[in-house]
């Protein structure tokens, strides 16, 4: 059993899985890029699909005119909270393996779950260096695909609010009870030995 961050977990795990989480409350301070890309060189050393690497992060910080033009791809809920994120990250995927020697692409069944993996190593990073990230699904992910320049063959999967945690009081009020690491499902309840169980 390990226990941080108001959290507990059933069997001994490293605290920073307890400690890594997505709040909305963020300073809005400044992020320099060489910090912001350290976390994405994190990223980018996850599991890779036979080396692939079919994740692409399209990304601004909040200091740069493209700031607006992405919040504007978030759907409005996330927009209220994200504007005092320090960097804002679109993950792609291709959904295509696309190999160097001429042969025709073929589909990759794994493109998502292997950007989920860039996506969580991105979360421990980010966390390792002073900074939490929330991923979101509320986007408007056809406009994000144009907007972008995602080339053909490639899913728009996820956007993610990068920053430093600030006050929750500084939330709208409808968001402030939501400011706090949620819990998890048992470990039964997700974890089958030999096959789902059956009802």
């Amino acid at each position: 059993m390990t226990a941080s961050n108001n959290r507990t977990s059933e069997f001994d795990i490293d605290p920073m899985f307890l400690d890594r989480w997505s709040p909305r409350a963020f300073t809005g301070e400044a992020m320099e890029e060489t910090a912001l890309l350290t976390i994405l060189e994190a990223a980018h050393w996850a599991p890779s699909a036979s080396n692939y690497q079919p994740w692409r992060f399209i990304y601004t910080l909040n200091t740069s005119p493209d700031w607006e033009r992405f919040l504007e791809l978030l759907n409005e809920s996330n927009q209220v909270w994200a504007r005092s994120a320090s960097a804002l990250v679109f993950l792609f995927s291709d959904s295509l393996s696309r190999r160097d020697d001429g042969s025709e692409p073929k589909p990759l069944r794994s493109h998502s779950f292997d950007t989920g993996a860039a996506w969580a190593m991105l979360s421990l990073q980010a966390l390792r260096s002073g900074y939490l990230a929330h991923a979101m699904g509320g986007v408007d992910f056809e406009r994000a695909f144009g907007e972008l320049g995602a080339p053909e063959g490639f899913r728009a999967e996820a956007a993610v609010a990068i920053g430093k945690r600030a006050n929750p009081e500084d939330l709208p009020d409808h968001l402030k009870a939501r400011e706090v690491p949620n819990r998890r499902k048992n470990l039964s309840e997700v974890a089958f030995a030999g096959s789902f169980p059956r009802d």
